[in-house]
C-alpha cells in the first residue's frame, strides 16, 4: 500500500492524492483488493490507463486500485473467426497491434486509442466508424453486489453510443461490475472490417463500405489520430487530455432540423434520432483551436494553462501546469457557449471524479 498523486496515472496529468493506492497484477489480486475495500466500507476508484478520467485536485479519499493484469490468449473460434481474450489491464493499442500481426482483423480502426482493454466495453470505445461492440463476444467481471464472478454475453451488455450496462452501473468511478477480461471475435486474415468513416476511406483511397488491408487501416488511423493530437506523445501538450471531452449529441430529428443547413448530421440506429457533431457545434459557437480562458499565463498558448487542443476542438488540454479545475473551467465555458448559441447542452465523455461540469 502506498500513496500517490493521481495526476501521474492520468493522460490529462491532473488529479490530487489517493488516500490508499494498490496495484493489481492478476485478476485474483484485483478481486481480492476490491473485496477488501468493500468489506471495509471504503470508497473505491479503479484506474486503468487513466485516459477517460478527470480527477479533482482534491484527489480521492479512499482506495485506488490500479488495474494491471496483462496478457492475451488466442482461443478457438468457429469457421473464419477466432476468439482473442485480453486481460483487463492489457494496453489496448498493444492488443490491436498484436491481433493484426497475428493475422486477425476487426480492431484495426480502433488503433491508437489510449487506455486498457478492460475499459473498452465500459465506454463502448469507438473511432472512425467502429465500436468495440462490433467485436466483443463476452466480458468476465466481478460483481461487487453479489460477490461472484459473472460472464456477460455481448447482448447482455446493452451497448449504446459510448455507453453500456457497465457504465450505467458505475458511480463516481466506482463500478458494480469490475471487468477482469474481455473476449473479442475477430476474422482470420488481413482484410479489414468494412470502412465506415469517410475521412478514413479517403485516406485509404477506397469508398465507404469497402474493405482494405488491416495493417494499412491501422497505419492511416494512427496518422490521422496523430494529426489531431489523439496519440499520446510526451513532447506534445495537445495529447495531455482525456481525448474527446464531449460526446456527439444525439437528438430527435426535428430538434436537429433547427440547426443551420451546414451542420453535419449522422444516422443512428434509434428511429427518429440524429447524431450531431460536437466539434462543429463548438467551432460554430465561436470556440476555435487553442481557445483558453484569460488569467492563466505561463503556457505557450495565449489561453493559459488549459486550452482546447491546437489541433482539435474536442480535446481540453493541459498545457503543462494546469489543475483539474483549469480544465473544467475551459470545458464549462465551451459547454455554456454551445448551449447559448444552439440550445444544445454538451455532455462530457470522461468520468468526472469528485468534480462536476
Amino acid at each position: 500500500m502506498t500513496s500517490i498523486q493521481l495526476a501521474s496515472l492520468t493522460t490529462s496529468r491532473v488529479g490530487g492524492p489517493a488516500r490508499r493506492y494498490l496495484n493489481a497484477e492478476t485478476a485474483d489480486e484485483l478481486i481480492s483488493m476490491v473485496r477488501s475495500a468493500d468489506e471495509a466500507g471504503e470508497p473505491l476508484l479503479l484506474v486503468g490507463g487513466g485516459s477517460n478520467l478527470l480527477i479533482s485536485d482534491a484527489g480521492f479519499d479512499g482506495a485506488v486500485v490500479h488495474v494491471g493484469n496483462r496478457g492475451v490468449e488466442i482461443l478457438e473460434g468457429k469457421g473464419n473467426t477466432a476468439l482473442v481474450e485480453a486481460q483487463a489491464g492489457h494496453p489496448w493499442d498493444e492488443l490491436v497491434a498484436f491481433t493484426i500481426a497475428q493475422g486477425y482483423a476487426g480492431l484495426e480502426a480502433l488503433s491508437g486509442i489510449p487506455g486498457l482493454a478492460g475499459a473498452t466495453p465500459v465506454q463502448n470505445v469507438g473511432a472512425y466508424g467502429a465500436d468495440v461492440s462490433h467485436t466483443i463476444a463476452s466480458v468476465r467481471a466481478w460483481d461487487r453486489q453479489t460477490r461472484t464472478e459473472r460472464h456477460f454475453g455481448a447482448g447482455e451488455l446493452e451497448f449504446g453510443y459510448r455507453d453500456s450496462l457497465l457504465k450505467r452501473t458505475t458511480v463516481n468511478g466506482s463500478p458494480r461490475y469490475v471487468v477482469l477480461s474481455v473476449q473479442f471475435s475477430l476474422t482470420r486474415g488481413s482484410t479489414s472490417a468494412p470502412i465506415r468513416y469517410a475521412e478514413l476511406a479517403r485516406a485509404l483511397g477506397v469508398e465507404v463500405g469497402d474493405t482494405a488491408n488491416a495493417a494499412d487501416v491501422r497505419r492511416e488511423v494512427l496518422r490521422l489520430r496523430a494529426g489531431k493530437g489523439m496519440v499520446l506523445d510526451a513532447a506534445d501538450a495537445d495529447t495531455y487530455s482525456t481525448g474527446s471531452f464531449f460526446t456527439n449529441p444525439i437528438l430527435p430529428a426535428p430538434d436537429a432540423d433547427r440547426l443551420p443547413a451546414g451542420a453535419p448530421r449522422y444516422p443512428v440506429a434509434e428511429p427518429g434520432m440524429v447524431k450531431l457533431s460536437a466539434a462543429w457545434l463548438i467551432e460554430h459557437a465561436g470556440f476555435g483551436k487553442g481557445f483558453g480562458l484569460p488569467g492563466t499565463p505561463g503556457a505557450e498558448l495565449a489561453g493559459g494553462r488549459a486550452a482546447l487542443s491546437s489541433k482539435h476542438t474536442l480535446a481540453v488540454t493541459n498545457r503543462g501546469s494546469a489543475s483539474a479545475e483549469d480544465l473544467l473551467a475551459v470545458a464549462r465555458a465551451v459547454a455554456d457557449g454551445v448551449e447559448q448559441a444552439f440550445g444544445i447542452r454538451l455532455h462530457p465523455e470522461p468520468l468526472l471524479i469528485n468534480c462536476a461540469l
